[in-house]
């Protein structure tokens, strides 16, 4: 019975993108455009969008804070208050640009868009849930029985990669600095991504799949690895172990393992970016093939709606994997590029 309770649930939560997508399509029998339609749910907004019934279009105006790169004026407004000389360019993903002289000018930006909204959503469950495991601790004594049920959960996902992820990869003298870091780079990212598989508020926002956060997240790893290593980590770059004609009098290596420097943050940034908005662009695609379906009359509408039925629910699930394993991924190679940063002479 409970097999069959999880199963229901997991098919739940495939098949609700359909009602929130079902009335954008177009009424004029226009044919679906699924590139544009799935790029549009991909990228930030400066509005809430939940769903459309008949005419109505249901959600909320979040605040657009601008400065005029021409007057320096100022302005707070919502995407249907935009100031005269501010447009949304489509060109720019819907950004906002104001005409200067008969150019188009990027304005300094500073508004609440969904993805930081989604971000501030995700930093107030992480509060809710640490505070509350923080109150189970502050009750019982350490000689008390394990704790069980969701506190129990929260210390063995702690345990596991305090102790088998940062502490093995940094080391028992170094990873006590690193490891509040890392654990809430690991939360963040594990929470962000199960709250962007919901489709409808407070979840369904694409930020591990935006780019601009995970190069974020790349720079915060860079600098935690190059500010803190110690002299055996840039004795290793710029006068490896390797024979003399490699490093001088072309330094060869020393340049190669500089690039490498810059290239383990990278393959951060871009690994995490890929992995998440491929997830919800092939379940969105996934979702725009069932309406594609009934176009091409009942009986393949009928087909494709199962087989695409069966995908989302394929998909859906593999996503919950993916959320935990990229979340892990993440730290795990950050703690290994910390703890090369902090070997020891001859290790």
């Amino acid at each position: 019975m409970k097999q069959l309770k999880s199963i229901c649930l997991l098919l739940m939560l495939a098949l609700l993108p359909l009602p929130l997508m079902a009335n954008e399509q177009k009424e004029d029998g226009e044919a679906l455009n699924i590139p544009e339609l799935v790029l549009e749910h991909l990228a930030d907004a400066y509005e809430w969008h939940i769903t459309t019934i008949g005419d109505k279009h249901i959600g909320f105006d979040l605040p657009i804070i601008i400065r005029s790169s021409q007057t320096g004026e100022w302005f707070f407004c919502t995407a249907h208050t935009l100031p005269d000389g501010f447009f949304f360019n489509e060109e720019a993903h819907g950004k906002i640009y104001e005409r200067v002289d008969g150019a188009a000018v990027r304005p300094l930006d500073l508004s609440i868009t969904r993805n930081v909204l989604q971000i501030w959503i995700v930093v107030a469950v992480l509060l809710v849930v640490f505070l509350c495991c923080a109150r189970w601790y502050k009750k019982h004594d350490k000689t008390d029985k394990a704790p069980g049920g969701f506190v129990g959960a929260m210390e063995m996902l702690v345990m596991m990669i305090n102790d088998d992820v940062i502490k093995s990869s940094i080391g028992e003298k170094h990873y006590k600095k690193y490891a509040p870091y890392l654990l809430t780079v690991f939360f963040f990212i594990f929470f962000t991504n199960l709250l962007g598989l919901l489709p409808i508020f407070p979840g369904g926002s694409n930020v591990t799949g935006n780019i601009n956060i995970t190069f974020f997240l790349a720079v915060c790893t860079f600098l935690a690895v190059n500010l803190f290593g110690n002299r055996e980590y840039w004795k290793d770059i710029f006068w490896p172990d390797v024979p003399v004609f490699l490093k001088a009098p072309i330094p060869i290596m020393p340049a190669i393992e500089l690039f490498g420097v810059f290239t383990k943050p990278f393959a951060l940034m871009i690994r995490l970016f890929a992995n998440m908005m491929a997830g919800h662009a092939m379940i969105l695609a996934f979702t725009c093939v069932i309406f594609l379906g009934w176009t091409l009359g009942p009986a393949m509408g009928t087909g494709l709606h199962l087989f695409s039925a069966i995908m989302l629910l394929f998909m859906n699930t593999l996503e919950l994997l993916v959320a935990f394993v990229q979340a892990y991924v993440f730290t795990m190679l950050s703690a290994v590029f910390i703890g090369l940063a902090h070997k020891e002479h001859g290790h």
